[in-house]
C-alpha cells in the first residue's frame, strides 16, 4: 500500500481539469491513502461520492499557488513541501512540478504541441521546452496519452526516462445516454480553440461550400455551432478574420457540461478539423452521444480512432471536407452512442501499476 499526493489544483476546469478529474475517482477508490493537493474538505470533488472511497484514507492539502507560477517554480512553501515528501510518489496531470519534492515524480505530457506547431513566439517557446524538459528530469516516469505523443516526447525532449501511454477518455457524465435521447437538427458542432492547428481555416470555407450545396440540392440547411465565447474569438489567423461574418455560424458562448451533452446529443456530425492533437477527445465525446464524427488524416486520429465509426478527410483539404459533408448530410444514418474503448477506469489502474512497480 502506497500513500500518494496528487495534484488536484486543476480539478474542475477544463483540459487538463478534466483529465484529472476523470481519473481521481478510480485512484481514490484503491486501498492506498492519498493527499489531494489544492482541495480541502469542503471541496466538492467533481464525479465523486462518498461511498466511493475511504474518506479516512485521504488528507487534504490546501493550496492557492498557481500552477506554472515562480512561486510554485522556485518558492513552493516549505510547509506544503513537507507533507507532500511524506508521500510515497507525486502525481501531476500536467508538466508543472513544484520546487521542493524530493519524492519519486510522475508527470503526465500530453503532447508537445508548441513545439512541434509554431503557436507562440521564440520566447514562449523556449520558457515551455524549459518547463517540459524540468518535467522530464524531475521525473522518475512520464504519462501521455497516446503513441504519437510519446514518440514526439522522446524525439523534440531527448527523453531518456519510461513514457507510458495510458490514455484519456470520454468524461462519465457523457457516457450515459439522456432519456429520452433529443431529436437530431441541422446542425454541425466544433469543440476547440482558434489556434491555427486545430484547423477552423479548413472548416470554415468548407461549411461555405457545403452549405451553398445543401441550398441548390433543396437539403436542409445547416448551421455551424462553436462551442466557445464569440467575444473571446480572437485570432491572427488572417483566414479567419472575417469569421463573425460567415452565414449560419453560431457561438454557443459558455456551456454547462449538461448543455454540452445535449448539443452533442442534437447535432448530426461533429468536425475535428486539426492539424495536429496529443490525443484529440470530442470526436470520442460525439460518438458516445450518438453523433457523427469527421476528422482530419492525421496520424494520431488514425491512432486513436482505430476500428471506431469516424470519417477521414484530406487535412486541410476544404473540397474533400465538404463533400464530406455532403455525403453524411445526404444518407441521414441514426449512430447509435458508440461504447468507447478507453476508460479512465483503466487509465487509473495502468498509472498506479506502474507507479507500485
Amino acid at each position: 500500500m502506497m500513500k500518494i499526493a496528487i495534484d488536484c489544483r486543476m480539478c474542475g476546469k477544463s483540459g487538463i481539469g478534466a483529465f484529472i478529474d476523470g481519473i481521481l475517482p478510480h485512484i481514490l477508490s484503491t486501498d492506498n491513502e492519498f493527499l489531494l493537493i489544492g482541495l480541502d474538505n469542503n471541496s466538492k470533488i467533481p464525479i465523486i461520492k462518498d461511498s466511493q472511497y475511504n474518506i479516512a484514507k485521504v488528507t487534504f492539502l490546501p493550496c492557492d499557488i498557481s500552477p506554472f507560477s515562480l512561486k510554485e517554480t522556485f518558492f513552493f512553501p516549505a510547509k506544503l513541501c513537507k507533507k507532500i515528501n511524506e508521500c510515497s510518489a507525486f502525481i501531476s496531470p500536467y508538466c508543472n512540478i513544484p520546487s521542493g519534492i524530493h519524492i519519486p515524480v510522475y508527470c503526465t505530457i500530453h503532447d508537445v504541441v508548441f513545439l512541434d506547431v509554431k503557436l507562440a513566439g521564440r520566447l514562449g517557446t523556449f520558457a515551455r521546452k524549459r518547463f517540459y524538459c524540468h518535467a522530464v528530469r524531475k521525473s522518475k516516469a512520464i504519462f501521455t496519452v497516446s503513441e504519437f505523443s510519446k514518440n514526439r516526447i522522446i524525439k523534440q525532449l531527448n527523453c531518456n526516462k519510461p513514457v507510458h501511454v495510458v490514455h484519456s477518455s470520454v468524461p462519465e457524465y457523457l457516457q450515459e445516454a439522456l432519456s429520452p435521447l433529443p431529436k437530431k437538427t441541422d446542425t454541425i458542432i466544433f469543440i476547440g480553440n482558434i489556434k491555427h492547428h486545430k484547423g477552423l481555416h479548413t472548416l470554415i470555407p468548407a461549411f461555405e461550400l457545403f452549405r451553398l450545396q445543401c441550398k441548390k440540392e433543396g437539403l436542409p440547411i445547416p448551421k455551424l455551432l462553436i462551442v466557445g465565447e464569440k467575444n473571446n474569438f480572437r485570432t491572427k489567423d488572417t483566414g479567419l478574420s472575417n469569421i463573425a461574418d460567415t452565414e449560419g455560424l453560431e457561438f454557443t458562448g459558455f456551456i454547462s457540461n449538461e448543455k454540452l451533452k445535449v448539443l452533442l446529443s442534437e447535432a448530426k456530425i461533429l468536425v475535428q478539423p486539426s492539424l495536429y492533437e496529443g490525443f484529440g477527445l470530442p470526436p470520442l465525446e460525439a460518438l458516445s452521444c450518438g453523433t457523427r464524427a469527421i476528422v482530419s488524416d492525421i496520424p494520431v486520429f488514425r491512432e486513436v480512432y482505430e476500428g471506431l465509426p469516424v470519417i477521414f478527410f484530406q487535412t486541410e483539404n476544404t473540397e474533400d471536407l465538404s463533400n464530406k459533408l455532403l455525403l453524411i448530410w445526404k444518407e441521414n444514418k441514426i449512430l447509435p452512442p458508440t461504447k468507447s474503448k478507453y476508460s479512465f477506469q483503466l487509465t487509473a489502474r495502468a498509472m498506479l501499476s506502474i507507479i507500485d512497480n
